[in-house]
């Protein structure tokens, strides 16, 4: 079965309408440390809105998810009612003004009345509850496509995601092979580097041949990165195989990525060559771009 490696970023788009009422759902997400699920439903859609969280819930793990549903109601658009009280408030202000200065006030006009705010309503015409359980079920299945488009989203940023990681892994190993071979040579370059620095000695003082012998070895042993180097094979081999599972991977492939890290500091500071020492740091620079990546995997 082939891996299915998700991104935490995508977006999706969803119309729908049943009857008189058209929607749009509007998802996207970006990456977070676990899941949350932010929705901006209009008023009364509280039920929906847990069927909303569900859903996702149990098809994202890590992400933040804001989901946005516009409502229309084509028959309301076009619907108006005449607000009597606010019609009878208006008509009694005029009143009064014409009582107290008749000059100045012009005879009202009934176009001038009802473009007066309020004067003129939509209509607030409420759904039986049996069509708000209806269109509420709807909802929820146009909701379940556009997720579905989300994860398709997010499984195609995830594929990208795949093949750049996939890139830099094979540059940490080619890294770590080349460290590999430079370090052979170390012992001795380690060597020859004490023995040069004591040449200058050796004239004025008596030098133990053993105890040099002896100190040699203890710096060899902590100039010594093969310990280092397995691990940063064991570590290429999990990551490889994290890339092969299904399922969010991306706390795992994080936590791998510290220990890379963390092996390749210890290899930098240990290095007694030059060109040794610049292979960890461009092994460090590829670790740290890994990084990044592995910040928008699920």
């Amino acid at each position: 079965m082939p891996n299915s490696l998700s991104s935490m970023t995508g977006f999706a788009r969803q119309d729908g309408q049943l009857d008189r009422h058209r929607w749009t759902y509007e998802l996207r997400s970006v990456n977070g440390r676990g899941l949350e699920v932010r929705c901006r439903l209009p008023a009364g859609f509280d039920a929906l809105e847990l069927k909303l969280r569900k859903a996702v819930t149990a098809k994202l793990a890590r992400g933040n998810v804001s989901v946005s549903l516009t409502l229309r109601d084509d028959e309301k658009a076009g619907r108006l009612v005449l607000n009597k009280d606010a019609l009878s408030s208006v008509l009694e202000m005029v009143k009064t003004v014409q009582e107290e200065s008749p000059i100045a006030m012009a005879p009202p006009t009934v176009d001038g009345v009802l473009n007066i705010r309020g004067v003129i309503e939509a209509s607030e015409e409420t759904l039986s509850e049996d069509a708000l359980s209806a269109l509420i079920e709807t909802l929820a299945t146009s909701f379940d496509e556009a997720l579905g488009k989300l994860i398709d989203h997010r499984r195609a940023e995830g594929a990208s995601l795949q093949a750049i990681l996939e890139k830099q892994i094979d540059a940490v190993e080619e890294l770590t092979n080349t460290s590999r071979k430079l370090s052979e040579g170390s012992t001795q370059t380690l060597q020859a580097r004490i023995l040069k620095s004591i040449e200058g000695l050796a004239s004025e003082v008596q030098l133990d041949e053993a105890r040099l012998a002896q100190e040699v070895a203890v710096l060899s042993v902590k100039a010594d990165i093969c310990e280092e180097l397995d691990r940063l094979d064991a570590h290429i081999i999990a990551a490889r195989a994290l890339l092969a599972e299904n399922g969010p991977i991306g706390r795992k492939f994080d936590f791998l990525v510290q220990e890379f890290n963390r092996e390749t500091n210890t290899l930098c500071s240990k290095a007694v060559d030059i060109t040794l020492k610049q292979a960890g740091l461009e092994m460090k620079t590829i670790i740290d771009q890994m990084r990044e990546q592995v910040q928008n995997v699920e």
